[in-house]
C-alpha cells in the first residue's frame, strides 16, 4: 500500500469510545482554567501585583492550559478516568493554600464570605464561559486533526465509520455549537433601521471566506493527493462548505420565522430529518450510494454525506441559537448564574435521557449521518461542556474575593449593584498598563483570530504530514511534534493579540 492509503486505512473503519470517557475527558480543559486561575490569584497573594511578563503568562498558558490536553490524548490516555481527580486535587490543594493565608490577614468567617460571593454582581456586558468554550473547542479540535494520524492517538477517539462517538465526532457538531451562539442573530437586540432581508444579504456576503477556504482546501487536497476520509463529508465536500451552507440556510430561516422559536424549527428538523431515513431509502443511499456498492458516480453520489448531514447540522445550529438567547437574558448577579448552570445541567441531563430513547427507537448516534441521536448528543455534550465553564468563572469570582486586587483573564468581573449608580464600576481588575498586560492572554488572543488559528492549525497538519511518517513515529517524538506545532499556533496568536492585529477583512 502506498502511504496515502495507509493513512487513509489507519482513520478508517473505526467505531468510537463511550459516552462516559468523553464526558470525563471534557472536564479537563475546565479543569486547566480553573488551575490557571488558582495560580495567577496565588502569585497575585505572594507578589502583590498581577503576572506582568508577556513571555512568562505565554508560557504559564500554554503549559496550563494547552500541554495537558495533549498528553491527555496521548500517552495519558489509558488513565484519562483519573486525570479528572488528579487536576481537581491538585486545585483543591492551591485554593487550600489562598484560603488559608488570606484567612490568617483578615480572620473574616467562610459564611460571611459566601453570603457576600451570593450579593456579587458580574459584568452583564461578557460571558467568559462563551469565550472559553469557542476557543477551546478550536483548541481541542487543532490538537486533535493532526494528533489523530499519530499511533500515540487512540483510534477510539478518531472519528467513526458510521456509528459511533468519538472525540472527534463530537468536535464537529461542538463547532457548529460555538457559531451558533455569537451568530448575528444573537447578539443583535433588535432589527432597527434595517430590515431583516438586508441582515440575510450582508450574511450572504459574510460567508464568502468560508467558501473560499472550502474551494481552497479542495485544490489543495486534490492537487498533492493528500490522504483524506472519503465518507466523512464526500469526494469534494468539506467542513468549510457546511460551516458556510448551514449559517445561510439558518439565516433564512430565522429571517422567515422568530429568532426565540428556533428551537420548534430545530427539532421538526431533526425528526423530519430522522423520519425520512427512517422510512424511505435515504439511508442507504448515505451509507452504499445509489447503487448499493458504494457508488461515487455524479455530484450528489460523490458528496452524498457532506450534503444530506446539514440537515442535523442545520437542526445543531438552530437549537444552539435558542441557547444563545437563553444565555444573554440579563443575568448580572452570582445567583443568578448559579440558577442558569443549574438549568443548563437539567436540560443535559434531559436530553441525555432522549439520547437513549432515540438510540433504542431510531437510530444510533451517526455522525456520517447527522441523525437525530447525533443531534441531541452533540447538544447533550455542549451543554454540560459549556456549564463546567461557568461553574469555573463562578469559583474563580468567589478566590478573587478572598484576595482583594487579584484579576484573571477571562474571567469575570465583579461590578457594583446597579442601584449605586456606577455603571460598571469594576472593583478587582487592574488599571493602567499592569492590567493591560494582565488582560493578554492565550485565550483572548486565539478569541480575536479563531478562524486563521483554525485554518493555520489545518496548514500546519497538511506540512507535518507531508514532512514526516507519522503512522511509525515513536512517542517521545510524536509528543514533540505536537507540542512545537501547538505552541507555533499559539505563538502566532499571542503575537497578533499583543500587536492588536485582528486579520478579519469580511
Amino acid at each position: 500500500m502506498s502511504q496515502k492509503h495507509l493513512k487513509e486505512a489507519f482513520i478508517s473503519n473505526l467505531n468510537g469510545t463511550s459516552l462516559l470517557e468523553i464526558s470525563l475527558g471534557l472536564s479537563l480543559a475546565p479543569l486547566c482554567l480553573l488551575c490557571r486561575g488558582l495560580l495567577l490569584i496565588l502569585y497575585y497573594l505572594h507578589y502583590g501585583k498581577p503576572l506582568s511578563s508577556r513571555k512568562y503568562s505565554l508560557l504559564l498558558d500554554f503549559l496550563v492550559l494547552v500541554s495537558p490536553l495533549v498528553f491527555s490524548c496521548t500517552v495519558l490516555s489509558p488513565i484519562i478516568f483519573f486525570m479528572p481527580s488528579i487536576i481537581a486535587a491538585f486545585c483543591a490543594g492551591i485554593f487550600s493554600k489562598i484560603y488559608s493565608q488570606r484567612k490568617h490577614e483578615t480572620r473574616v468567617p467562610f459564611r460571611q464570605i459566601v453570603q457576600e460571593f451570593q450579593k456579587t454582581y458580574l459584568d452583564p456586558e461578557y460571558i467568559p464561559a462563551i469565550t472559553v468554550f469557542r476557543v477551546y473547542v478550536n483548541v481541542l479540535t487543532s490538537i486533535s486533526i493532526l494528533a489523530v494520524d499519530f499511533p500515540q492517538y487512540p483510534r477510539r477517539y478518531a472519528k467513526a465509520e458510521t456509528y459511533g462517538t468519538g472525540v472527534m465526532d463530537l468536535g464537529v457538531g461542538a463547532y457548529i455549537f460555538g457559531n451558533a451562539l455569537v451568530c448575528p442573530e444573537v447578539r443583535q437586540k433588535s432589527y432597527v433601521m434595517q430590515s431583516k432581508f438586508s441582515s440575510l444579504a450582508r450574511q450572504f456576503f459574510s460567508i464568502w471566506p468560508l467558501i473560499f477556504l472550502g474551494v481552497g482546501r479542495l485544490l489543495s487536497v486534490k492537487s498533492i493527493e493528500y490522504h483524506e476520509h472519503t465518507s466523512e463529508y464526500g469526494v469534494h465536500w468539506n467542513f468549510f462548505f457546511t460551516l458556510a451552507f448551514v449559517r445561510l440556510a439558518a439565516s433564512l430561516l430565522l429571517a422567515i420565522f422568530p429568532k426565540n422559536k428556533s428551537w420548534i424549527i430545530a427539532i421538526n428538523l431533526a425528526v423530519l430529518y430522522q423520519l425520512i431515513l427512517n422510512t424511505t431509502s435515504l439511508k442507504m443511499f448515505i451509507l452504499h450510494g445509489s447503487n448499493g456498492r458504494d457508488s461515487r458516480v455524479g455530484f450528489l453520489n460523490a458528496n452524498r454525506e457532506g450534503l444530506l448531514s446539514l440537515f442535523g447540522y442545520l437542526a445543531i445550529y438552530m437549537a444552539s441559537v435558542q441557547v444563545g438567547l437563553c444565555l444573554l437574558k440579563c443575568r448580572n448577579s452570582v445567583k443568578g448564574w448559579v440558577e442558569a448552570a443549574r438549568f443548563l445541567l437539567l436540560t443535559a441531563l434531559v436530553l441525555f435521557l432522549f439520547l437513549h430513547v432515540s438510540q433504542v427507537h431510531a437510530d444510533l448516534v451517526s455522525r456520517r449521518m447527522a441523525n437525530l441521536s447525533y443531534c441531541i448528543w452533540v447538544l447533550a455534550h455542549c451543554l454540560t461542556f459549556f456549564t463546567w465553564f461557568v461553574v469555573t468563572d463562578l469559583m474563580l469570582v468567589f478566590t478573587k474575593l478572598l484576595v482583594k486586587g487579584s484579576s484573571v483573564p477571562c474571567c469575570w468581573n465583579v461590578v457594583k449593584p446597579p442601584n449605586t449608580g456606577t455603571k460598571h464600576g469594576t472593583e478587582a481588575v487592574p488599571t493602567g498598563k499592569e492590567g493591560k498586560l494582565a488582560r493578554i492572554c492565550l485565550i483572548s488572543a486565539i478569541n480575536k483570530n479563531q478562524l486563521l488559528f483554525f485554518l493555520l492549525a489545518n496548514v500546519m497538519t497538511g506540512t507535518v504530514n507531508i514532512l514526516i511518517d507519522t503512522i511509525h513515529s515513536k512517542t517521545a517524538f510524536t509528543l514533540c511534534i505536537l507540542h512545537l506545532y501547538m505552541f507555533f499556533n499559539c505563538l502566532i496568536m499571542y503575537i497578533l493579540h499583543a500587536k492588536n492585529i485582528v486579520l478579519k477583512f469580511w
